[in-house]
């Protein structure tokens, strides 16, 4: 069964105005539900965050700033979320989300976060719209436990995953591969394991090429317990920070063949949303739901 990690504090209340597209988070749920991809026995809402967990990858300071909401405002913009109590907590849940996201797919298959890849959160700080990045707390929550003893990050967000990155530089168990608008935010890169930067205006074909190119290979190469994907729908051309040129249908042939690869090479996979900023938020939310129809039809349809 595909297992989906949902809560309401998901959709956290953000000034008027503010360009971050947070109404996408009741939508999904409510169109997966109205389609008949999935039904609503599927959906579990996760607990928020035991702090040893988030203190097990992010910096003390840090998490007593947030914590007690005494975060400089310098360090908020980089953020760029008003920072109140609800949006800690959201942080927390979500991050639990992907933990239990990653013990349902190491017994299904596949399970899948409607938030998360909040892959912008380094240790000692947040940016880019991410407090705790919830793929390194759920990376380090599975290998401290020993329930996998390699883990392959698949990032293909249009951004990159700087705070993944930087996060896991020295850490051999946890492989890094980010797939991203060269001259896209974040202006100074980290240095992933592998870095696969792509030019403005890139169109399906060539962009489906280089999934092709590298993912199977990695896998083979890592030979991972299990992956974490960021599924982000801003590499779609209609998306306003994007700067790529992929059709929906060539993003959701893109999460087709994460999905197939994957299974083929017997390895569970973890799946978090990740970013999507196209002006109609009806294509943000189709993108998105594209990515559970083929892990659906991929896993358990077959």
């Amino acid at each position: 069964m595909l297992k989906i990690a949902f809560s309401s504090i998901y959709k956290y209340e953000l000034p008027e105005g503010h360009r971050f597209p947070m109404a996408k988070y009741e939508l999904i749920p409510a169109q997966l539900l109205h389609q008949g991809i999935v039904e609503e026995v599927q959906f579990f809402e996760p607990v928020p965050l035991e702090e040893k967990w988030i203190l097990r990858t992010h910096c003390a300071a840090y998490w007593k700033s947030l914590k007690e909401l005494t975060i400089p405002p310098k360090a908020a913009r980089k953020i760029g979320f008003p920072i109140h109590k609800a949006l800690i907590e959201r942080g927390r849940v979500i991050a639990q989300g992907t933990i239990d996201c990653a013990l349902y797919a190491l017994k299904y298959g596949v399970a899948m976060n409607v938030a998360g890849g909040t892959h912008h959160s380094f240790k000692d700080k947040g940016e880019g719209f991410c407090v705790l990045n919830d793929f390194a707390i759920a990376s380090n929550y599975l290998l401290d436990h020993q329930l996998v003893h390699q883990i392959l990050i698949v990032d293909l967000d249009v951004h990159q995953g700087n705070g993944t990155a930087k996060i896991f530089e020295k850490e051999p168990r946890v492989f890094t591969f980010s797939m991203h608008g060269a001259k896209n935010y974040p202006l100074q890169k980290e240095v992933s394991d592998l870095d696969v930067p792509l030019v403005d205006g890139l169109e399906d074909a060539p962009y489906l090429d280089l999934v092709q190119e590298y993912l199977p290979a990695l896998l083979q190469q890592v030979q991972p317990d299990l992956v974490f994907y960021l599924s982000g729908v801003d590499v779609l051309q209609s998306d306003k920070l994007g700067r790529l040129g992929l059709t929906l249908e060539g993003c959701k042939k893109r999460d087709q063949m994460v999905f197939e690869y994957c299974k083929a090479a017997n390895v569970p996979i973890a799946v978090s949303m990740g970013g999507g900023y196209s002006p109609k938020l009806a294509q943000i939310v189709d993108a998105h739901c594209n990515t559970f129809l083929v892990a659906q039809e991929v896993f358990f349809d077959h």
